[in-house]
């Protein structure tokens, strides 16, 4: 399954990359409750789905983040500077799975929605 969110914003890749990290996931994402802990690009958080281990990595236009042990391999990146629309910032959130429990759908429809309203209400100066 897949989701998305869009917002007009004229960030670059490289702003994302510099202010997505590890540690300041609670900051983007009201879904994420804290960071239990990091080291660079690896750390542990708490969110709304329980404790899991987190990886960030750098690709085209800014970040993606994985979480290895889910059971629904859910991985989310957030770009920007990308056609069609090199003005927006693109929030991709991807599970392994066609079909899911519909109560599990809306908590990834509400973390979608949670990076969308961080990423518009930050201020990219």
């Amino acid at each position: 399954m897949e989701f998305f969110a869009r917002v007009r914003l004229p960030v670059g890749p490289e702003s994302l990359q510099d202010r997505l990290t590890v540690a300041s996931l609670p900051q983007w994402c009201a879904s994420i409750d804290s960071v239990l802990e990091h080291s660079g690009d690896h750390g542990r958080i708490y969110c709304v789905w329980g404790a899991f281990a987190v990886e960030r990595t750098l690709i085209l236009g800014g970040v993606r983040f994985t979480l290895p042990g889910c059971p629904n391999a859910l991985s989310w990146t957030v770009t920007a500077g990308l056609p069609p629309d090199p003005d927006s910032v693109v929030i991709h959130c991807t599970i392994n799975r066609e079909e899911q429990d519909p109560d599990f759908v809306e908590t990834l429809e509400t973390f979608v929605a949670d990076w969308r309203q961080a990423v518009a209400s930050a201020v990219w100066a």
